[in-house]
């Protein structure tokens, strides 16, 4: 059996081998935009591991996005597009680039002038490129989660001094919101309720981002763990009375939701 070191050309062998004639049926198959789920379900798993700072996993998972990457690079290598080297390439020089205040002759103190660097940067490779760009807001990938890219055109305005002055009144934009979800479900009409359940989301966000402290997918992440904890110790707590949880009535299970918070 080939013997195979701990590096990444090993490992660009090995997809490399998984795709040939006589691999492996399942890896052979996989197309650049079959990968695509795989990628995100690895990213997920890392972000797991990294939040509860669970160092095993994160080693395990950081492997598996490895391996991802590689394996698009694998393909497009298939395809005559690029190499291993050419990525390379691309992100060290792209890194030396957008830190000029680090290998260069720019300046910056705090992070605001460093983001102030990289936007001046940027704005210079599009131009090089001949992208024309029609609005501040075309930095912003559509790609993005939809929470994430709420975040990034808050954040955009902010640049342009578009923004909060205090936390006291995105709360109070909050409430402002809520009336109106309350309005529009009041009149029954389900696409302006659909439209204020946006507006609230995205006021929300702004607050999270406002504060500095967590971003909104963090903290979304966040109530959902522990709203998960707080089920399955429901569920819990009825099989060790020896209840069918799926025939507790809507006030029991409120009932029991209260205990376990509690708890």
């Amino acid at each position: 059996m080939e013997k195979y070191s701990a590096d990444a050309e090993s490992l660009m062998n090995i997809l490399r081998r998984l795709r040939a004639p006589d691999g492996c049926p399942w890896d052979r198959k996989q197309t650049r935009e079959s990968l695509v789920r795989h990628f995100e379900s690895e990213c997920g798993e890392l972000i797991d591991a990294i939040e509860h700072n669970d160092a095993p996993h994160i080693c395990e998972e950081l492997g598996d996005v490895l391996m991802n990457v590689l394996f698009q690079v694998v393909i497009a290598e298939e395809n005559g597009e690029f190499t291993l080297t050419d990525v390379w390439r691309e992100i060290v020089d792209k890194m030396i680039r957008r830190h000029a205040h680090v290998f260069g002759d720019k300046h910056a103190e705090n992070p605001e002038e460093v983001l102030q660097i990289w936007q001046q940067i940027k704005a210079a490779e599009r131009a090089e490129a001949g992208q024309v760009s029609t609005s501040a807001m075309d930095d912003v990938k559509h790609s993005l989660s939809a929470l994430t890219r709420a975040e990034k055109l808050q954040k955009k305005a902010a640049e342009f001094n578009f923004d909060w002055q205090n936390p006291v009144d995105i709360v109070s934009k909050i409430k402002e919101e809520t009336c109106e979800v309350e309005a529009a479900l009041a009149q029954g009409d389900d696409d302006a309720v659909d439209e204020e359940l946006g507006d609230l989301l995205f006021a929300v966000v702004n607050l999270i981002r406002f504060r500095k402290r967590a971003n909104s997918e963090e903290l979304m992440r966040q109530a959902n763990r522990k709203f998960e904890s707080r089920f399955r110790r429901m569920e819990a707590h009825a099989a060790a009375r020896g209840v069918e949880f799926n025939t507790l009535s809507a006030d029991e299970l409120n009932a029991v939701w209260d205990e376990v918070k509690h708890q």
